[in-house]
């Protein structure tokens, strides 16, 4: 068969991240406080954006889905004189700007597709930020999960981390706590005993004595001398010394051990960690009842600006632009411009509509407190709303919202959930392990319940498990098999 040169011509399909798409993504995880940042780079880079004057427009209500970043782009007399800037507004984000036939010489750069700072240097990745000295809050959320032993305590110590001060002090009463999250106040005193319990000792903290008793208790040296000694910390502060040693009804040299014991301690144990974990949160999302009974969902606009395009200027300059090469820069600030007012735009939108189902799926918590948390994945929040799993995981990283019970992350609402027998919702799992363990710390020593029989009782309560769910629920929380059970209590009854 003879060899030749030919030419074929062949149509595919692919699918492409543009740099558009890429930076679009990068938004939306990012906060609000990350984005005011982002916007003030990105005034400085570009001298066609400017801060609009006013508030921009809100949502009055969840189903409601406002241009909450208006761009100012209505047709006016400057917007006809710019024809370049035309039609852009109604393209996807996906479209590369870079790619359509531009005003510019050949060679010249295309539209660059990383995130710039002012300087012009390219910003931190995703993946770049938030790394760098661990935060208080950040410690201790990572040990509220193996240790907690319900899914309220739990709740309520992540709550309260949030409310922590910079030294690890709890400044707020256990009842203003329990009013706010709808609980009872043994429920609060759980969950502030499940902070207290953690590293470092001493956080949670009501007060100087509170803290220095608690390191005091796991050095096991919280004796009643102790104790009296912490009760009247205000006469050593004043210099007592003779009047607290008789007190504490001890000679010389133990007040001197107690004293030296007590100069061991941490005072302010929340300072070890970075400055994090004690800074106030700004909410970006912010849920108030509505007058009809709803709730009312909107982006808290206090730490977003409005921007505007100067169109004026822009025609102001394109008419001193002599050569190409100006022009062309010209219209690629332009371009960025609308593009960023559209980005933001589209960002608002999206993470108004993830809030809004999350507000309707846990509607339970909002009207009655953490008792009526119910699970949920981010799934069955990307099938309601018709978006993609990983928009929604995007959405709620970062992110933080208020509501009269407080202020919340949005990850917190995301838990996973077991099947029920009533057919409907299902619970949640820490709930489940909750009630095995509650069954088991009940059990008669001379009757072990084993997990069949644990199955039946759980169902009786509602869970519908399988004996492996059980098990695998049972060894998760530190208890052993009804054998090994049988044991440790037949020795602790001879002990």
């Amino acid at each position: 068969m003879a060899m030749g040169p030919r030419l074929d011509l062949r149509q595919s399909q692919s699918l492409v991240m543009t740099p558009q798409l890429q930076q679009a993504i990068k938004l939306l995880a990012l906060s609000n406080l990350e984005i005011e940042t982002f916007i003030g780079d990105a005034l400085d880079a570009n001298p066609l954006l400017e801060v609009g004057d006013g508030a921009p427009a809100a949502t009055d209500g969840a189903n409601d889905e406002p241009d909450l970043r208006r761009t100012t782009l209505e047709s006016s007399p400057v917007d006809q004189l710019i024809g370049e800037g035309r039609g852009e507004d109604d393209r996807p984000l996906d479209i590369d700007p870079g790619a359509l036939d531009r005003d510019r010489e050949p060679g010249d750069a295309d539209w660059g597709g990383d995130i710039r700072m002012s300087g012009g240097e390219a910003g931190p990745d995703i993946d770049e930020r938030g790394e760098g000295e661990v935060s208080l809050a950040d410690y201790l959320h990572a040990q509220i999960g193996p240790a907690a032993g319900d899914p309220v305590s739990a709740f309520v110590a992540r709550h309260l981390v949030g409310l922590l001060d910079e030294a690890g002090y709890l400044p707020v009463s256990l009842g203003e706590v329990a009013a706010d999250l709808g609980i009872e106040a043994a429920q609060a005193e759980a969950g502030l005993a499940l902070l207290q319990s953690l590293d470092p000792t001493g956080v949670g903290a009501r007060s100087l004595a509170e803290c220095l008793m608690l390191q005091a208790i796991e050095a096991d040296r919280h004796d009643p001398c102790m104790a009296r000694l912490l009760d009247n910390l205000d006469l050593l502060a004043r210099g007592e010394l003779a009047r607290l040693k008789r007190i504490c009804g001890v000679d010389d040299e133990d007040f001197a051990e107690m004293m030296g014991e007590l100069r061991g301690y941490d005072p302010k144990p929340g300072l070890r960690f970075g400055s994090g974990g004690g800074d106030p949160v700004t909410p970006d999302i912010l849920v108030m009842p509505g007058a009809d009974g709803g709730w009312q969902v909107q982006l808290n606009q206090a730490t977003l600006p409005r921007l505007i395009v100067n169109r004026s200027y822009y025609v102001e300059m394109r008419g001193a632009c002599d050569d190409k090469a100006a022009r062309g820069w010209l219209s690629d600030k332009l371009a960025d411009a609308n593009w960023l007012l559209k980005a933001l735009d589209q960002r608002a939108k999206t993470i108004l509509k993830v809030a809004s189902e999350l507000v309707k799926q846990q509607e339970g918590f909002f009207q009655g407190g953490v008792s009526q948390l119910k699970p949920l994945t981010l799934r069955a929040v990307a099938e309601a709303i018709e978006m993609h799993e990983s928009t929604v995981s995007r959405v709620t990283s970062n992110k933080y919202l208020h509501c009269p019970r407080g202020t919340f992350e949005l990850k917190y609402f995301f838990t996973s959930g077991v099947a029920s027998t009533e057919g409907e919702g299902g619970a949640s799992a820490e709930a489940v392990k909750a009630a095995i363990k509650t069954l088991i710390d009940a059990e008669d020593p001379k009757a072990i319940l084993s997990d069949d029989t644990l199955v039946d009782l759980l169902k009786e309560k509602g869970f519908e498990l399988a004996r492996r769910t059980v098990a695998k629920y049972r060894e998760a929380i530190g208890l052993g098999s009804s054998v090994q059970r049988r044991r440790q209590k037949a020795l602790a009854a001879v002990r």
